[in-house]
């Protein structure tokens, strides 16, 4: 039986969307020539939760776009015979302007090397940044976040689970551990 924990509440998730826009608009000296991009699923929701956010604090409307990545994994035929394929949705040129990508759980980087893999069929950026609500170590892949809301110390059999309200009618993380 599996132990439940939660790590992060929907106060936690306002507070840390707040601070990651605080972060990335003073990383960039306000919101010029950048665009946010959600890896799908709650990536997506987690994006557009931070252009709201930038919105709010400097009255400039981002661009965001949103990403399948699944034919890009390079395990995509040990999930799945048949993965499903979500349509992308990048509404505005990549090029040489600074791309914020967005998910919600980094753990091995494969997931982010595969976004940045389909981000570069739509163009080159001048920048490709990273932005995580949880960190969980492990990694495979030399990649780490710009921009994260929380690091947490997991083991490789220990489950993230992300909810948040726009998909799962709740914003909270929870750990399940053996």
């Amino acid at each position: 039986m599996k132990k439940k924990k939660t790590i992060l509440n929907e106060q936690d998730f306002k507070r840390i969307i707040t601070r990651m826009a605080h972060e990335i608009l003073e990383k960039h000296k306000g919101a010029k020539n950048l665009a946010l991009v959600g890896i799908q699923t709650r990536g997506d929701y987690l994006a557009k939760r931070l252009a709201d956010q930038i919105l709010k604090i400097e009255h400039i409307s981002l661009p965001v776009g949103s990403m399948d990545i699944n034919m890009y994994r390079d395990d995509w035929t040990k999930i799945s015979h048949q993965p499903t394929v979500r349509p992308s949705n990048i509404p505005f040129a990549v090029d040489d302007i600074s791309i914020v990508l967005v998910d919600d759980v980094l753990y091995t980087g494969r997931t982010i090397r595969a976004a940045m893999d389909a981000l570069m069929d739509f163009g080159r950026p001048s920048r490709i940044e990273l932005a995580i609500l949880v960190d969980r170590g492990h990694r495979e892949l030399p990649i780490q976040a710009d921009y994260k809301g929380v690091s947490i110390n997991t083991e490789h059999g220990d489950m993230i689970n992300v909810l948040v309200t726009e998909h799962d009618k709740q914003d909270t993380v929870y750990i399940e551990q053996d």
